[in-house]
């Protein structure tokens, strides 16, 4: 596990969450997940995480979380689901999940990358809570979310597992790895070369 400085003052130093070897999320930040497994990297996090997890969701949404497939990473009976009827109903769940202290993880569901405005007020709300919480954007696609700690796409990989790529982070280079899940449910990272 890895450490980091303290990014406000007055907090104390947090071991990153590491779900696999250079796969790790720095609490008291807000990471973003995109793809089409992104569903899986939030589901994956809350089970390397101890405590509550708010997960935030839309209200026109028609898919919904399926508990017997969360159980392979997570008990889903710390996940405690809300509905927004808009995007920022959504980013308030999230950061007054996170000003709170009282949750480990908060994830909010969102069509569309938010603005550097609403990151920012992630972030601070994260520190304003003890920098205990990570919170994690899920957008379509590739993400784009300005001014997110690290920015991760993962896929279904078609040999079994998924494809996992670093797109961007503050403290490390982009990666490209392929996670498999074994027995236990422990994770096992495997670097891959970069794209010709």
């Amino acid at each position: 596990m890895t450490t980091h400085a303290s990014l406000l003052p007055g907090l104390p130093v947090r071991p990153d969450i590491v779900l696999a070897d250079g796969v790790a999320f720095r609490p008291g930040r807000v990471h973003e997940g995109c793809g089409r497994s992104r569903r899986v990297l939030a589901a994956m996090l809350a089970g390397a995480v101890t405590g509550p997890v708010i997960w935030a969701l839309p209200a026109w949404e028609r898919d919904r979380l399926y508990p017997p497939g969360l159980a392979a990473f997570c008990d889903p009976g710390r996940i405690v689901l809300a509905r927004g009827r808009s995007a920022a109903d959504l980013l308030w769940v999230v950061e007054e999940s996170l000003r709170s202290g009282a949750v480990a993880l908060a994830v909010a569901e969102l069509a569309e990358p938010p603005g550097l405005t609403a990151v920012r007020r992630l972030h601070l709300a994260a520190g304003a809570g003890g920098g205990r919480a990570i919170g994690l954007l899920l957008t379509p696609e590739q993400g784009g979310a300005p001014g997110v700690e690290s920015r991760w796409h993962l896929a279904p990989d078609p040999k079994g597992g998924w494809l996992a790529h670093r797109l961007r982070a503050r403290m490390a280079p982009e990666a490209r790895l392929r996670l498999s899940q074994g027995p236990g449910g422990g994770l096992t990272a495997h670097p891959l070369a970069p794209p010709a």
